[in-house]
C-alpha cells in the first residue's frame, strides 16, 4: 500500500541520473480524471512577442525573456535584408533556425526557432545568442538575456517497498543503457526540418495531460522529475503522430515498456511510451496525425495511459507548449 503527500515547489533540484530516473516508471500512473483541468490545451498561454533590435533592419521576437524551466519558446528574426543564415546557442547546445514564409509581410526575410528551456535548468540569468549573416555575407551577433524562472512543479511522497527503490545490478544496467542511447538520439539534430504547420496532441479527443516535471520522494530519496505528459485513455486506443517525422526508436524499454521515438527534424523529438502495440518501425517516415501505436501499460505503471515527451536540442519541455507556438 502506498501512502503519498502532494505539495508544490517553486525550484527543481539539479538533475541527476541515478536509479532514480527510472524509477518514476516504476510508479507512473495515469492523471486521475481530477486533474484534467490542471493542464489543457486551452490554458496554454497566448503568444505575446518581446521584441529587440538586433541590429540596422533586424528585429528578433520571442514568446518571453523570463521563460520558466520546462517551457518551450518560439523566436523569431526578421529582417529587411535576406539573410543568408541563422544559428542560436542556449545551454550549450546549438538552436537551429528555419526559414519561415512570412504570413503578414512578404518584403521581410523571415526565420523562426523552437528555444527549450530544460525542466531542470538552473534558474536566474542566462544569455541566449544568435548569430547572423546576410546573403552578402556579412556577419553580426545578437544576445537576449533570459531569467529562467522555477517550473513550480508539484512534489508527491511515497513511501514504497525498498525494491522499487533498490533495482537490482541488472536492472539498473540496462535502464542506464537505455538512457545512454537516448541521450545519444537527442544529441542528433537532423539539418532538415521535417515538420510543416502545427502539432497535435496524440489522442483524438484529449485536451489535457498532466504530471509534467512532478517529481516523487520515494522513502525520503528525490528521484528526478517526469519529463513528459501523461494523457490517460482507454487501453487499445489509438495513438497518432504528433507531427511528421522519423522513427528513430521502436522497441520495448525497461521502465517506459514499448516506446516509440520520432525525429521530426532540428533537434526536435516527440516520444510515446507504455504502449501495447507497435503500427510503426525504425526507419518509418510518419504523417502528422498517422498512427504509431495503441495506448497500454507495458512497463513499470499502474493502469493505461500515454507518456508523451518532447525534447527540443536536448532540453524536456512540456509537450502542451507546442501545440499553440506554431503555425
Amino acid at each position: 500500500m502506498l501512502s503519498r503527500t502532494t505539495f508544490l515547489t517553486v525550484a527543481a533540484p539539479a538533475f541527476r541520473f541515478i536509479a532514480t530516473l527510472s524509477i518514476f516508471f516504476v510508479l507512473a500512473s495515469p492523471p486521475a480524471p481530477a486533474q484534467k483541468k490542471r493542464s489543457s490545451v486551452e490554458q496554454t498561454p497566448a503568444r505575446a512577442w518581446v521584441k529587440q533590435e538586433c541590429s540596422q533592419g533586424v528585429e528578433l521576437r520571442l514568446t518571453s525573456v523570463d521563460p520558466r524551466q520546462g517551457s518551450l519558446q518560439l523566436v523569431e528574426i526578421t529582417g529587411a535584408l535576406p539573410l543568408g543564415d541563422v544559428t542560436g546557442q542556449w545551454d550549450g547546445n546549438e538552436v537551429p533556425f528555419w526559414k519561415h514564409e512570412p504570413t503578414a509581410n512578404k518584403a521581410l526575410d523571415e526565420w523562426r526557432a523552437l528555444l527549450g528551456i530544460d525542466l531542470d535548468h538552473a534558474t536566474g540569468p542566462g544569455n541566449f545568442t544568435i548569430s547572423l549573416k546576410t546573403a552578402s555575407g556579412e556577419s553580426s551577433t545578437c544576445t537576449v538575456n533570459l531569467t529562467v524562472k522555477p517550473g513550480q512543479f508539484a512534489i508527491e511522497a511515497l513511501k514504497v517497498a525498498p525494491q522499487f527503490v533498490e533495482p537490482n545490478p541488472e536492472q539498473l544496467a540496462r535502464a542506464q543503457a537505455e538512457q545512454q542511447r537516448l541521450r545519444q538520439i537527442y544529441a542528433t539534430v537532423t539539418p532538415e526540418k521535417l515538420w510543416s504547420g502545427k502539432f497535435r496532441i496524440p489522442i483524438v479527443g484529449a485536451t489535457t495531460g498532466g504530471n509534467f516535471g512532478k517529481r516523487r520522494v520515494l522513502n525520503g530519496e528525490p528521484s528526478s522529475p517526469h519529463s513528459g505528459v501523461d494523457i490517460p485513455a482507454p487501453a487499445g486506443t489509438a495513438i497518432h503522430a504528433a507531427q511528421r517525422g522519423r522513427v528513430v526508436l521502436a522497441e520495448p524499454l525497461y521502465f517506459s515498456g514499448n516506446t516509440v521515438v520520432v525525429d521530426h527534424g532540428l533537434g526536435v523529438y516527440t516520444l510515446y511510451a507504455h504502449l501495447s502495440a507497435f503500427d510503426t518501425k525504425v526507419g518509418d517516415t510518419l504523417d502528422a496525425g498517422q498512427i504509431l501505436g495503441k495506448v497500454g501499460d507495458t512497463g513499470r505503471v499502474t493502469g493505461p495511459h500515454l507518456h508523451w515527451g518532447l525534447t527540443v536540442n536536448r532540453a524536456r519541455v512540456n509537450a502542451l507548449d507546442v501545440l499553440k507556438l506554431l503555425n
